[in-house]
């Protein structure tokens, strides 16, 4: 694994991404020479080699945005070749647009068509050969696992759902009895130095139900200085998952720990960046505001702005600024509750706003005003504050920093309207809490833009 954007990357994603630009660029480099042109006088000389990178780009995307660098595992072959022929069909379609707006802009016919066959036949072959042989070369972590809890249960289940992890479990050691993980049992916690010397672990994660007096330490001490990795599951369910595990937090761990955010200096300069990006996004989104407005207007009887009461920064109330997507009194018999799914309260415009996030603009005026950021934990209605803190432990710790527009709980977990998504969002909230920094802010927008065009997690 590899730490990008303060985020656990697979080494085995990047290097599948990596492979496949080479690969494309070579699709379309071969195709200059099929096409009669000499690749250095046309790419090089002529100054064509922008184009090139432009299709690359545009076919990156397609695939990004078809999820074919989250989800490594290939259902259906089939599908795999459809989702290839829609990223190419992308880049033909925006190379053609730029041919319109300039002559000069298109790509050589016989260049682009070869080229985009090429990429077709070639890129779901390869993408078949790395996931069935180049995925298992590049596990080169071999993990032995301690311990019968719940939590190293979950560690396992997703390791063994995402090979490109580069995990490779070996088995576990049982506390007193065995359970059932879908990897073998290698014996006892007493076992331990044994079963190191015999199938030679390069990390070693801990999740054990109860370690006192159960933890053999002193045969772990010799263990780690012989150069093996020892971690706690807690460590590698945050690796693995992207969240921290709420279920493991100790009091004295978030007092004492010196790796909690937020640090005072990544808080400064998120504050400069948001009220920047607020601005310009207030000018650029002006035109759109207006024909969504307007769209509020004429669709139901009510004010076009919806305002609510939120809990921001250490706890303080402030006004929350929306297009209004539900009928006017939506709430009045009913109190505040959550919106679920198919929400008789939710206009048939409301829906689309909300699919689309465009209810969501007004935000940027919070965000100006400094209430807000445009990255951070969703900004919650008081009533479910009180409610949420009473039933989940660390609930409040999420007011340690802004409210955002969009987050780390935003993009990775659909919308909740139960406890157990609210405890589940607050381990991302806190993941993010724990990281924040500009360049995951910067990766959480990225991904915002996919979530927003995909209509993923509105309600």
């Amino acid at each position: 694994m590899i730490r990008l954007f303060r985020v656990f990357i697979p080494a085995s994603v990047l290097a599948l991404l990596v492979s496949e630009c080479l690969l494309i660029l070579i699709c379309y480099t071969f195709a200059c020479y099929a096409g009669g042109e000499d690749p250095q006088l046309y790419l090089i000389t002529e100054g064509n080699w922008w184009k090139i990178l432009i299709v690359l780009g545009v076919i990156l995307a397609g695939m990004y945005f078809q999820d074919l660098y989250t989800e490594l595992r290939i259902p259906s072959r089939m599908v795999l070749i459809q989702q290839v022929c829609l990223a190419v069909g992308c880049a033909l379609l925006f190379m053609a647009l730029l041919g319109y707006v300039k002559h000069d802009y298109i790509l050589g016919r016989w260049i682009m068509v070869t080229g985009s066959v090429a990429v077709i036949l070639l890129v779901p072959s390869w993408r078949i050969f790395f996931w069935r042989y180049i995925i298992i070369a590049l596990r080169s972590e071999r993990v032995l696992l301690m311990g019968n809890s719940s939590i190293l249960g979950e560690v396992i289940e997703r390791l063994v759902e995402k090979p490109e992890f580069g995990y490779s479990l070996l088995g576990y050691l049982c506390e007193i009895e065995p359970c059932e993980f879908p990897i073998p049992c290698l014996g006892t916690l007493a076992d331990v130095r044994q079963v190191c010397t015999e199938y030679r672990p390069t990390r070693i994660v801990v999740g054990m139900a109860e370690r006192r007096n159960r933890l053999p330490v002193q045969e772990l001490l010799e263990i780690r200085f012989s150069g093996t990795i020892i971690e706690d599951a807690a460590d590698t369910y945050e690796m693995a998952m992207r969240r921290v595990c709420s279920r493991k937090i100790q009091p004295s761990q978030l007092i004492f720990t010196s790796m909690l955010g937020p640090r005072p200096h990544a808080i400064t300069l998120q504050n400069f960046y948001s009220l920047f990006i607020g601005l310009i996004g207030l000018v650029i989104a002006s035109p759109l505001m207006l024909l969504t407005a307007f769209l509020v207007k004429i669709s139901s009887r009510g004010p076009v702005l919806y305002r609510q009461r939120r809990v921001g920064l250490n706890g303080e109330l402030f006004t929350l600024y929306k297009f209004r997507s539900m009928y006017a009194d939506a709430e009045a018999r009913t109190g505040a509750v959550w919106a679920k799914v198919d929400d008789p309260r939710i206009t048939p415009i409301g829906r689309w706003l909300r699919k689309l996030r465009l209810d969501e603009l007004p935000q940027l005026w919070n965000v100006v005003r400094g209430q807000m950021a445009i990255v951070g934990p969703r900004p919650e209605r008081p009533e479910f504050v009180e409610l949420l803190t009473q039933q989940i432990p660390y609930y409040r710790q999420r007011l340690a920093v802004k409210p955002g527009i969009t987050g780390w709980a935003q993009i990775n977990h659909k919308y909740g309207d139960t406890a157990l998504d609210a405890m589940i969002k607050l381990e991302y909230d806190l993941y993010y809490i724990k990281h924040v920094a500009p360049m995951l802010d910067f990766y959480i927008i990225f991904h915002t833009v996919k979530v927003m065009l995909l209509s993923r997690g509105a309600q």
